[in-house]
């Protein structure tokens, strides 16, 4: 039923269960299923006269069931650049991706209030950007940047640039006069990574 929907768009249940040999009924109990997992959505829609016909489509989730090669294009982005200019030009296209995001990260921190609230902005950007990320007391009454998911993996396995780039933003982030450390680190096998945070 997936691949019908994201095959041929947005469909009605009868047109899904015409599609894969079964009744409009039972295309609909489907749906409702794949509905609660948040796979499917719904939107009613009016074609003229009579009442409007119910369209099922995939929603993100349902769509991210799909394979793509992000990953591979990625190293195949890495090597090229490798290829062109070496490890000077990789640096570069590092560095130039580090100062954009080192811009908005300092936008959206421009008003907190205190070192905590920087890092609690700071970790909801970095969730939005598919890092996971929260914030949890050291033992020390340091604050704790957790990542539970490195959406940059394969770029950061392939070259360590990405991680050292991504550590000095953080620094550049919080100031001069904040100390950032990593503790835990997901491309040399631990489970996420974690970044201290404390007050010089």
């Amino acid at each position: 039923m997936l691949h019908a929907l994201k095959a041929a768009g947005p469909q009605t249940a009868e047109a899904l269960g015409r599609k894969l040999g079964m009744t409009a009924v039972g295309a609909r109990q489907h749906l409702l299923r794949l509905q609660e997992e948040g796979l499917v959505d719904a939107a009613d829609q009016s074609q003229g006269v009579g009442r409007p016909k119910r369209f099922w489509s995939l929603t993100d989730a349902g769509n991210a069931r799909f394979p793509d090669n992000h990953a591979g294009l990625t190293l195949e982005l890495i090597t090229a650049i490798r290829k062109t200019g070496g490890e000077t030009m990789l640096d570069a296209v590092i560095e130039a991706r580090e100062k954009a995001a080192l811009q908005a990260y300092r936008r959206a921190l421009d008003c907190a209030s205190s070192l905590k609230d920087k890092v609690k902005r700071l970790a909801k950007i970095r969730s939005t950007e598919g890092y996971m990320a929260s914030v949890a007391a050291g033992g020390d009454g340091a604050l704790l940047l957790v990542e539970n998911h490195c959406p940059i993996c394969v770029a950061a396995k392939a070259c360590q640039g990405f991680c050292r780039s991504e550590l000095a933003l953080f620094r550049e982030t919080l100031g001069k006069d904040v100390s950032v450390a990593r503790d835990e680190h997901i491309v040399s096998g631990a489970r996420r990574c974690v970044y201290r945070i404390t007050a010089k």
